[in-house]
């Protein structure tokens, strides 16, 4: 039983919000996000889905690009020990394992509807897509900087939830 109980203390818990905090609606969002996500994203998440207007002030604000973009992560903790996280560079530290809040990740609803008809998808199969990429920054993990890891790892988990491209392969073309 102790062991039950700790497995669903590591497990990953995400809850699917509008701007206001309410529940939105992205059928099968939460449950495909935690059957996919690796074993160490432990804690709970929260997925905002908003307007692009929304995320064009979010992005300056806190990215200083006045533009909207598909998704941003925003990691509860900055500076960690135990799992990994990408730092400068590609130099990395470590999250705790047992950490409650990962953190927010916040997807453009319309960019996001765009986006999935050019991909010729539909749009709970591009929310899936950013919601993934935003997780793996969540726990550490920067495309930029780390020669491809983060890419080979969306990949891989993307597979395995059903998903053709990942974001980082599909903007890599």
């Amino acid at each position: 039983m102790a062991k039950r109980s700790a497995e669903r203390r590591r497990a990953l818990k995400v809850t699917v919000t509008g701007r206001t905090g309410r529940p939105a609606r992205a059928p099968g969002l939460a449950r495909w996000l935690e059957s996919v996500a690796p074993a160490r994203a432990c804690g709970e998440v929260a997925v905002a889905l908003v307007s692009d207007r929304d995320m064009r002030r979010m992005n300056r604000a806190f990215a200083g690009v006045n533009g909207v973009t598909d998704v941003l992560s925003f990691p509860a903790v900055s500076e960690v020990a135990g799992g990994r996280r990408a730092g400068r560079a590609g130099r990395t530290a470590r999250l705790p394992r047992e950490s409650a809040v990962l953190g927010d990740i916040v997807i453009a609803r319309e960019r996001a509807a765009r986006q999935a008809r050019r991909a010729g998808h539909a749009v709970g199969t591009e929310l899936r897509v950013l919601a993934l990429h935003g997780l793996l920054h969540l726990i550490g993990y920067d495309h930029h900087a780390d020669g491809g890891e983060m890419a080979r790892l969306e990949r891989r988990l993307g597979r395995r939830g059903g998903l053709g491209e990942g974001l980082i392969g599909r903007t890599a073309t």
